[in-house]
């Protein structure tokens, strides 16, 4: 008899804050699920407002209450460490382990959103790239294709590197007015990241992070993310 194939788990993390972390999570989660398969995401850790939340759940309604979506929550718009401080509060590694593994039971495929890029503190003693390091995932790296990318890029899968956790690709997201260096941002990239893919996700308007133009645009994302599909596994 075969063995059902395991849950693919798969943290989506970023070269900083506001790079298009949620724009991706939000257009592979969609078209997973419009493909037929059982996926869902989380966003363990966020502080300030809660649009990312909200729009990943605007693309799986009635599976998750928020409180499993995202299930550390800060008002204050600082990193989750100091966020969680301002109200007295601390979440342990372990918990966080926990409650992302609590949903790799009910789907195919989870996909992990975190917060900023890979050394933001989550708590006391561990960063996003600890939280990677503890997790049986893999993972995807998100940047600006603007100037700047290729030093924040190259220190970001270096770091995932020191533990073990070379990303499946990193995600260029292109620009509404591209800068000359995205004519050759993603060259350098390649030679300086020999075995790393480096795509690019199409920019998709000012309104992109709505759920509706999320449906919408599923066509114009979907060369990035068959080609994604298929370096993780998805195919």
């Amino acid at each position: 008899m075969q063995q059902a194939k395991p849950p693919t788990t798969i943290f989506i993390t970023g070269t900083d804050t506001g790079v298009g972390k949620t724009l991706l999570t939000a257009h592979w989660l969609h078209a997973l699920r419009k493909a037929g398969r059982r996926a869902l995401a989380m966003k363990p850790f966020c502080s300030g407002g809660r649009e990312d939340v909200a729009l990943l759940q605007a693309l799986q309604p009635g599976e998750l209450p928020d409180s499993e979506a995202n299930p550390f929550y800060f008002s204050a718009p600082l990193a989750p460490l100091a966020a969680a401080r301002r109200v007295r509060d601390q979440i342990p590694l372990a918990t966080a382990l926990a409650r992302i593994g609590a949903l790799q039971s009910r789907c195919e495929t989870l996909l992990v959103e975190g917060s900023g890029g890979v050394l933001v503190p989550l708590g006391p003693d561990y960063t996003v790239l600890d939280l990677v390091g503890q997790l049986p995932c893999a993972t995807v790296v998100v940047a600006r294709d603007r100037l700047g990318t290729i030093n924040h890029t190259a220190l970001t899968v270096r770091a995932l590197a020191a533990v073990n956790r070379l990303p499946v690709a990193v995600i260029l997201m292109t620009e509404a007015r591209p800068d000359l260096s995205a004519k050759t941002n993603a060259g350098i990239l390649e030679r300086l990241l020999p075995g790393v893919p480096i795509l690019r996700f199409p920019h998709l308007g000012p309104r992109a992070t709505q759920a509706g133009s999320v449906r919408r645009n599923h066509r114009r994302a979907a060369r990035c993310l068959l080609r994604l599909n298929a370096l993780a596994g998805l195919d």
